[in-house]
């Protein structure tokens, strides 16, 4: 199946960028907003406490099952956002790079934020996306 999701590249912008600088969808693509992926397991506890590679990758394995629920895969989605409970630049490095690589070729546009605080107990990272998909 292709995607409905167009990257699109800039000539006139910094060319070192690890992700696209624009996506667009078409206008019969269905777009599916997500709840920010959190790093819980099935029973609600938080995964890879004090980890923050470790809660990247639950984002990124939680994320795949809701858009898996939609209809949508990793190659739908249109951008993303990631957030990191922290000050520190290598903290949130950390993070972008397990969700870079889950993502691979497909570098969505993406933000990514220190935040001081996330809404579950030990929770350091958070995804949130925007999926596009043809029905």
């Amino acid at each position: 199946m292709t995607t409905a999701v167009t990257l699109i590249r800039s000539d006139s912008l910094f060319a070192g960028a690890p992700y696209a600088y624009a996506a667009t969808a078409p206008t019969d693509a269905r777009l599916v907003f997500l709840a920010g992926a959190c790093p819980l397991n099935p029973d609600g506890t938080t995964a890879g406490v004090g980890d923050i590679a470790e809660q990247a990758a639950k984002c990124v394995e939680n994320l795949r099952i809701a858009l898996a629920d939609a209809g949508a895969a990793l190659t739908d989605v249109i951008s993303t956002r990631v957030l990191v409970a922290s000050a520190y630049r290598a903290d949130l490095g950390t993070a972008w790079n397990v969700v870079h690589d889950a993502f691979g070729e497909h570098d969505v546009p993406s933000t990514l934020l220190g935040v001081t605080v996330l809404g579950y107990e030990h929770q350091l990272v958070e995804l949130e996306a925007v999926a596009a998909v043809r029905d």
